[in-house]
């Protein structure tokens, strides 16, 4: 589980995230969802103890990331599918990984086959795809099969076979009783992704509640992330806060 408590960025006089309040249960794909800068990113990498916050605080599984003893075994992500050495392979960037995390070596060809790259694995990294990386960046955040998972903007770059694949995972480690956070900028791909949704608007939290309810306040749900975002830029340009 991640427990965020008024959890906040600050860069200067731009606020980035500002008092987020949430919590990521368990047993659910939670959607992370809101428009390029709204502070997803931001988050994510203060949930992973990468950026210190400014105020507030955030924690796994009720403790901070930087305090639990089994790196990749504890939590695994997914944040910039691009930020990988060109020139290595795809095993031995797994293997890298696996080595500093004292994860069994076998554990690479067994990540690389879930993920399709099987036949890939001895290829640069430098010559992959979008969508080839992506699923590259999935399996190390799989690699240390860990209770906790974070995923920012996974589906980029993936072909149909690739996001109907991706969903299908997603849902399959929140059945097995994981935390999955997956974090988009496309409504489009929540309906047909998360169980329950964070939606989040210039670093507020907008609205905390299941799929369906969110879906249920508008025609449909790209006009319900529509209004809700829509109020949040209200908010902001009224100089209320």
């Amino acid at each position: 589980m991640i427990e965020a408590t008024e959890l906040t960025k600050r860069y200067g006089r731009i606020t980035a995230v500002d008092a987020l309040t949430v919590t990521v249960r368990p047993g659910r794909v939670t959607g992370f969802l809101g428009p390029n800068g709204a502070g997803k990113s931001t988050t994510l990498r203060m949930i992973l103890g990468l950026q210190k916050p400014t105020g507030g605080g955030v924690t796994v599984d009720g403790r901070p990331v930087r305090d639990l003893p089994r790196g990749l075994r504890d939590v695994g992500a997914l944040l910039d599918a691009a930020d990988v050495h060109g020139g290595r392979t795809a095993a031995a960037h797994l293997s890298a990984l696996a080595r500093g995390n004292r994860i069994p070596r076998r554990r690479v060809e067994q990540v690389l086959d879930e993920v399709g790259l099987a036949d890939a694995a001895r290829r640069r990294i430098g010559t992959f795809s979008l969508g080839m990386k992506q699923r590259l960046g999935i399996a190390a955040a799989l690699l240390g099969d860990p209770p906790v998972l974070l995923f920012d903007e996974p589906l980029n770059g993936l072909d149909p076979q690739g996001v109907r694949w991706a969903r299908g995972l997603f849902r399959r480690l929140a059945a097995e009783g994981r935390t999955v956070l997956v974090s988009s900028h496309l409504m489009n791909e929540m309906a047909h992704t998360a169980d329950h949704l964070l939606v989040i608007g210039r670093g507020r939290l907008l609205a905390d509640e299941p799929l369906a309810d969110f879906a249920a306040r508008a025609a449909t749900l790209e006009d319900a992330f529509m209004d809700v975002t829509a109020d949040s830029a209200q908010y902001r340009a009224g100089g209320t806060r």
